[in-house]
């Protein structure tokens, strides 16, 4: 094959071939979300967050994540979160809350949300992390693993970083509904046919082991969930009579089966649209 024969696929594969990454501007917005194929940060100039003093009933995980990103975002030591445990109650709300609230003092900590399945990219996005003058919380919600799922090895990477070690200027949190990011039947489905149980499992279970914070959130009770409400209210300036919001507040977690801040909120948000209340 002549030489212009192999410039010409050179240059048709240098086509294909998608643009590498640029170093994104990260002074243009307080949060980011990581996508692949192309590789790239979108910014995200107003994150959907609530206000850190509305989440009720989680006061200890609260302060203990709060103290934890302070001393990250003031270039100290800190440790990656596993938030886990009850569904709606406000763990992935309350990473982006933490995040909002340090945000006036501390305004180069930025929020880089990463999507389970993109676990993989880990290693790209790291390398443009580590490269930047900021401070990232690398963020992935609703984080969990089945029994032939790979992605678990690409954690590694944040974890525990290999021979490089973990950026000093990235911390990971993840929330889950599992202490160890997978289920529990799985989890004895391995050890009873395994040869050595004790080592069928290790490997993924010890996985949560390696994040130096476990925050549990459990299901709250009635007194917690009207709380919600009344905090909600009274922020909001919606006004109702306390007789009349704690029986629709009631009625409504009766009919959704279920109580929790994510169900309050929902509640209120009904509330607050039917009394021409816009929440922004």
């Amino acid at each position: 094959m002549d030489t212009d024969a192999l410039n010409r696929i050179a240059e048709a594969l240098e086509r294909m071939a998608p643009a590498p990454l640029r170093a994104p501007d990260f002074t243009c917005a307080p949060a980011f979300v990581w996508h692949v194929s192309p590789d790239r940060l979108e910014p995200v100039a107003r994150v959907n967050r609530v206000d850190l003093d509305l989440l009720v009933g989680i006061n200890r995980s609260r302060d203990t994540l709060l103290d934890n990103t302070r001393r990250f975002a003031a270039g100290h030591a800190a440790n990656n979160a596993l938030l886990w445990g009850a569904r709606g109650m406000g763990k992935s709300s309350l990473v982006k809350a933490v995040h909002g609230s340090l945000q006036s003092d501390f305004p180069e900590l930025k929020l880089v949300e990463l999507q389970r399945e993109d676990l993989p990219s880990v290693a790209r996005l790291l390398n443009h992390l580590r490269a930047a003058p900021q401070r990232f919380i690398l963020f992935c919600d609703d984080l969990s693993f089945s029994h032939d799922d790979q992605h678990y090895k690409s954690l590694k990477a944040v974890l525990d970083g290999g021979i490089e070690g973990r950026p000093e200027n990235v911390v990971f949190y993840a929330t889950s509904n599992r202490r160890h990011l997978m289920p529990r039947d799985m989890i004895e489905n391995e050890r009873s046919s395994a040869i050595n149980p004790s080592e069928a499992v290790e490997e993924k279970v010890s996985l949560s082991d390696r994040f130096g914070l476990w925050l549990g959130f459990h299901p709250c009770d009635q007194d917690e969930y009207l709380a919600m409400i009344d905090r909600y209210c009274a922020a909001y300036g919606v006004k109702v009579a306390p007789d009349t919001l704690r029986a629709e507040a009631i009625e409504w977690q009766a009919t959704r089966g279920a109580r929790s801040g994510r169900v309050a909120w929902q509640f209120f948000t009904d509330l607050a649209g039917r009394q021409g209340i816009a929440l922004r």
